[in-house]
């Protein structure tokens, strides 16, 4: 590489001008960060996701999947989040163990819980949006996030009814009502601890 003066630059011995070449070295580094992340971040869901402890009163076992998916969103935004969850189901579905209980495979994912798993890629749109709609408002990042799973748990809920048989009510008893007192500390962290990681993520180098 020889530079000449400002204007241009030789490589491999053809001149470029200067403004474009950088431009185009900040894109593809901007690129590859980006992709390098989404990677990380697909696999923490992954690690952390098939860790879970089951309840006698319900099909749906205690987990950090959620925790870890509000956690992301608030690092990444909604786009790469929900990339990430999509990447993270399609993983599953393929038949890696990452699903709860280090399960996996389709069958996994049209079972009584899988309404859940899919439930989650709403969960990442909709507390991205109202996130990013509001930029440096916390509350709104709770509210997506409250919201959110709210949605995940509607669908999760009447997919679990049909395959269990059940009326809607009863699946939302055995479904959803246990592990509200648990969503609400995830929320809580995930509200204070998702800021400072974002920014903690962005100074890193790669």
């Amino acid at each position: 590489l020889i530079i000449l003066g400002t204007k241009y630059i030789f490589i491999n011995g053809k001149a470029h001008k200067m403004k474009n070449t950088v431009s185009k070295i900040s894109v593809q580094k901007s690129h590859t960060r980006r992709m390098t992340t989404i990677g990380l971040m697909t696999a923490l869901i992954c690690i952390i996701a098939p860790f879970s402890i089951p309840i006698p009163v319900s099909p749906v076992p205690i987990s950090l999947t959620n925790f870890v998916i509000f956690i992301i969103v608030c690092v990444l935004g909604t786009k790469d989040a929900t990339i990430c969850v999509i990447l993270y189901l399609l993983l599953g579905a393929a038949g890696l163990p990452v699903f709860s209980s280090f399960s996996g495979g389709l069958a996994k994912l049209a079972g009584p819980t899988g309404g859940y798993l899919i439930g989650f890629i709403f969960l990442a749109l909709i507390q991205g949006f109202l996130t990013e709609k509001a930029s440096g408002n916390n509350f709104a990042a709770v509210a997506g996030m409250i919201l959110g799973m709210a949605v995940c748990y509607i669908f999760g809920t009447a997919w679990l009814a049909w395959q269990m048989e059940q009326n809607f009510f009863a699946a939302l008893t055995i479904g959803v009502l246990p592990y509200l007192p648990g969503d609400a500390a995830k929320i809580i962290i995930a509200a204070v601890a998702g800021p400072k990681l974002r920014t903690a993520v962005r100074k890193q180098p790669f």
